[in-house]
């Protein structure tokens, strides 16, 4: 028998678990397709406004209403604007409001959901009542009601989806906690006498958070689609910004005559929203345990 030293042994390690992980990877379609169009929109939004034909704010007048062709590849809207170099330019806003809207209640439902599950007790009680109180009203309503109150415009879209989101960020943290830490991991973590923050921080949190990161690529899509629809009703971007959801508002009245003005960008939230639900649906098969 040959004897491995212990560098040879962790690489060795190391090495048959990449080897699993990449066999994992390719037998999960989802995962795979999900993550092409995910990358690819990525890719579109940092290259996107340099590659853009068109500027796009650009008022041609001259080229108003004109149906997809070679000129304009996917047609231009009553100003006479390119249709292709607006989604372009809106992918990278669409993609930035998508991410924001779920980085911030994350990083808060976390956050107060390892308090709540944690530690328990008074913080328990008085954060699940806060919990209790946020979701007795529909998540739209309640978002819409706050930025009426902020007024229109994306720094308030920010604050009001912020404001909402963590909820569900904290429900699934505090439940996953309030079972993780009775395990025999984290009681033996306890009695070697780590403190309590290297306890939820270390041992507890990479454990639980998982279903947390799954649920975030799906609420990008929420968000987007969200943020599109207080665009539409003059809550969120403001025109002429080249938003998705700005661009089918201007397109409703043409619909008949210039279908393309709505389809289009109509299209680009359906394109990034498969993207992210089947990255999200991928990662929860290629994180589950391979026994359950």
């Amino acid at each position: 028998m040959i004897s491995l030293g212990p560098e040879k042994r962790s690489r060795l390690l190391a090495t048959v678990a990449v080897k699993q992980f990449t066999v994992r990877l390719t037998r999960i379609p989802a995962l795979l397709f999900g993550g092409i169009l995910v990358t690819l929109v990525v890719i579109i939004a940092l290259i996107g406004p340099s590659v853009a034909p068109y500027d796009p704010l650009e008022h041609d007048y001259s080229a108003t209403l004109q149906a997809p062709g070679r000129g304009h590849w996917l047609g231009t809207d009553n100003f006479g604007r390119d249709i292709f170099s607006r989604i372009l330019w809106g992918t990278q806003i669409d993609l930035m409001i998508g991410i924001i809207c779920v980085v911030f209640p994350f990083i808060i439902g976390v956050t107060i959901g390892c308090v709540s599950g944690y530690y328990g007790g008074v913080a328990d009680v008085l954060l699940m009542r806060l919990v209790d109180m946020t979701v007795a009203f529909p998540f739209y309503v309640l978002v819409i009601a706050i930025m009426a109150i902020l007024g229109p415009g994306v720094v308030n879209m920010y604050i009001a989806i912020s404001l909402v989101g963590w909820i569900a960020y904290a429900k699934m943290i505090r439940g996953e906690l309030l079972i993780a830490k009775n395990l025999e991991y984290a009681l033996a973590a306890r009695a070697l006498g780590f403190s309590q923050f290297r306890i939820l921080l270390r041992h507890l949190l990479p454990n639980v958070i998982t279903p947390c990161i799954v649920f975030a690529m799906t609420d990008v899509v929420l968000c987007i689609g969200f943020a599109s629809a207080l665009s539409f009703l003059g809550l969120g971007v403001r025109p002429p910004h080249p938003e998705w959801g700005v661009m089918i508002a201007d397109g409703r009245e043409f619909i008949g005559s210039a279908w393309w003005m709505a389809t289009c960008p109509g299209l680009a939230i359906a394109i990034v929203g498969i993207g992210f639900s089947l990255l999200g649906d991928g990662l929860a098969e290629l994180l589950r345990p391979e026994g359950g």
